[in-house]
């Protein structure tokens, strides 16, 4: 993404806010606001190719303010995150055509998703758990308690 895009970053906490507006800052002019009403009016005066937004924004919700980007005559791609108990809206972010992220994986992904072309929609099934972070034990874990007992491990 060339330098001169624009992004509108919506966080309210101010800690993250200045973290992601630090790591867009190569990619992208940002204009951040912690609250909705006013990113909704920089929303619809502005000419945005980003809108970064945090699905919890106290009495609103980020989802107001991709459903208005998908209203402006200008495209916009859009990103939402937020945490797991926000996974029930990741499928309707995701079916208004916007990506969705962990909140806890928004800083380290947010430079692949200014830098690189990205497909026109986001297929992955943010609401389901990632198989790959549980652990499911091995093949043979039922086996365990019949192992004889080693120094270091006491059994009951």
């Amino acid at each position: 993404m060339p330098r001169s895009a624009r992004l509108l970053l919506v966080e309210p906490d101010i800690r993250l806010r200045s973290r992601l507006r630090g790591i867009a800052a190569p990619h992208a002019l940002i204009d951040a606001d912690a609250a909705a009403p006013a990113a909704r009016t920089r929303l619809l005066t502005g000419g945005y190719d980003w809108l970064v937004t945090n699905i919890r924004l106290e009495a609103y919700n980020g989802l107001h303010l991709a459903y208005l980007a998908n209203l402006t005559a200008r495209p916009i791609r859009i990103v939402v995150y937020g945490d797991r108990a926000d996974l029930p809206l990741a499928r309707e972010a995701q079916t208004i055509g916007a990506f969705f992220e962990p909140r806890t994986c928004i800083a380290d992904s947010l430079p692949s998703y200014l830098s690189t072309e990205l497909p026109p929609s986001d297929r992955r099934a943010a609401y389901r758990p990632d198989r790959r972070t549980i652990f499911r034990g091995g093949r043979r874990s039922g086996d365990l308690p019949s192992w004889p007992a080693m120094p270091s491990m006491k059994m009951n």
